[in-house]
């Protein structure tokens, strides 16, 4: 669905503007583009990146939950990861995005929740690190870079799709919460930091 949706996007301009996320449009009604931009993306490029790191950690999640877990955990991640770019960027009228990353994200923390001593290897950083401790940066970088509105990236979404991932992987496997206490409490520290300083600048 995602490769067919993004294709018809790539050739035809109005339909990726009327799927895409974007603020405005939300805000007076057309609430489909919550789910609509997250199968649409800018280019080849963004999609392979989505669907190839979505390639990469499906297997474990739908051994560790099951297949019909794992696309509630996707479109869950999907949403949220759109819901927290909605509440974040309400103020930015012309704000916009689209892509998967959202959706992609929270399957990746629903893995390393999962196999949190997994080992993984990044392409600039070639020393295999646990997963846990790479879940921990990377909510780490996403604070950072939505301070820092950090590049042409949807910090938001991710943020939003990890947040959703963890949370639901929990509700699935609650067992996991025994297994991994302490993991659990360091992953989620970052998410409950940020949360608390928002909320102090809101009141």
């Amino acid at each position: 669905m995602t490769v067919f949706i993004s294709l018809k996007g790539f050739k035809d301009q109005n339909f990726f503007n009327k799927y895409k996320f974007e603020i405005t449009s939300i805000l007076k009604g057309e609430k489909i583009r919550m789910f609509s931009s997250g199968f649409l993306h800018v280019d080849y490029n963004h999609l392979f990146l989505n669907l190839f790191t979505l390639y990469i950690f499906s297997d474990q999640v739908i051994g560790g939950v099951g297949a019909i877990n794992y696309l509630i955990i996707y479109i869950t991640s999907l949403y949220f990861g759109n819901y927290f770019s909605l509440k974040f960027h309400k103020k930015e009228p012309f704000y916009s995005a689209v892509g998967a990353s959202g959706a992609v994200t929270g399957i990746v923390y629903s893995s390393i929740i999962l196999y949190p001593e997994m080992k993984l290897i990044m392409i600039f950083f070639p020393i295999p690190l646990p997963a846990y401790i790479f879940g921990i940066a990377y909510l780490l970088y996403s604070i950072y870079g939505m301070n820092k509105s950090l590049g042409n990236i949807g910090h938001t979404a991710h943020f939003g799709g990890a947040i959703a991932g963890l949370c639901v992987t929990i509700l699935f496997k609650p067992e996991i919460v025994d297994e991994n206490l302490w993991i659990i409490i360091l992953m989620i520290s970052p998410i409950i930091l940020y949360l608390y300083n928002l909320k102090r600048k809101i009141l």
